[in-house]
């Protein structure tokens, strides 16, 4: 395992992230032996970070987290998030406090490492999305994650960068927070790179860029795409979370891009992590496991080390050129 460094924070964190989310799923469906297990070999093969959320199965995820931690001598690194509710936004300090300390109640800890917005950031207020004003103008988001903060309740705080990508980067360059989950992976590249013209994804065109301007760290997030880059298999949890996506599309370009890239790179779900691996100002990758052998793929790619260059370039060029209308 190789550690980076997490933007401004000064923490060196492993390139995997254990991710305790619903769409993987181990930490929600697993026997408590499988989940024993996961976490324990995570930790031996150096993975220091574990993120949760209260909205993964209603807080079992978290709840998981609390007794299997208390388990163990090591501590490794934290974050979960705060889901705020959009028709009670005359009080979001209130909201993210009562939120921080119900997770910690589950967690079993005094406090956690990262406490994110988990709601998307659009131009208006949607079911799950918040404009920037209420993010950063007094008594918003950013105020109250960094009242959590000056209690002692976290150390850093960060934000989940989906929905308008504009107004993610003007979040970002606010310098208000020290992370963002990003979008990021072999069928949806552009946060990090331009992509072919006429593309029909969403263009998360900038981000990467903006937090690497401003030391924001970069958490990769669904570097498998909800599963659809690992298998053909379909479990019913994939929700595609980039706008005018579906798993269709998500399929289809899945393939393209193995055609393009081909299989010489280690399983699909590898060459994907090793994908994003490849990118520098990537801090670390968050994969979502439902089983044990999902981490232990993790753990091997993350030994193999970013693609090479020249399977990246064959990709360069596919999302450059080939990318268009799928």
């Amino acid at each position: 395992m190789q550690y980076r460094t997490f933007g401004r924070t000064g923490l060196r964190v492993s390139e995997i992230v254990f991710g305790g989310g619903r769409v993987g799923g181990l930490l929600l469906f697993q026997d408590d032996d499988t989940k024993r297990a996961a976490i324990r070999r995570a930790l031996a093969g150096g993975v220091n970070w574990i993120d949760t959320a209260p909205s993964y199965g209603d807080g079992k995820s978290e709840s998981a987290l609390g007794w299997l931690l208390a388990e163990l001598e090591e501590t490794p690194y934290l974050s979960t998030k705060v889901g705020l509710d959009t028709d009670r936004l005359d009080d979001i300090p209130g909201q993210i406090e009562a939120s921080l300390h119900a997770s910690l109640t589950r967690l079993r800890r005094a406090s956690v490492d990262l406490l994110q917005l988990h709601n998307s950031i659009a131009p208006e207020v949607g079911e799950r999305a918040v404009t920037v004003d209420h993010v950063l103008r007094d008594g918003g988001v950013a105020d109250g994650l960094d009242r959590m903060r000056a209690q002692g309740l976290t150390r850093f705080t960060g934000i989940t960068a989906l929905g308008d990508a504009a107004c993610c980067r003007r979040v970002i360059e606010s310098g208000r927070f020290d992370s963002a989950q990003v979008y990021y992976n072999l069928i949806n590249p552009s946060a990090g790179r331009a992509v072919a013209a006429g593309w029909s994804g969403q263009d998360f065109g900038g981000l990467i860029a903006a937090c690497r301007g401003n030391d924001v760290a970069v958490m990769d997030i669904r570097v498998l795409a909800a599963g659809v880059l690992a298998t053909d298999r379909r479990s019913g949890r994939e929700a595609p979370v980039a706008a005018g996506s579906s798993i269709e599309a998500e399929e289809r370009r899945a393939k393209a891009v193995f055609a393009a890239i081909g299989h010489d790179h280690g399983s699909r779900a590898q060459t994907a992590i090793r994908f994003a691996l490849a990118n520098p100002d990537i801090a670390c990758v968050i994969v979502g496991l439902a089983e044990l052998s999902h981490l232990e793929a993790a753990l091997g790619a993350a030994e193999m080390g970013p693609l090479p260059d020249s399977a990246l370039a064959r990709l360069d060029r596919f999302h450059g050129t080939e990318f268009a209308g799928l």
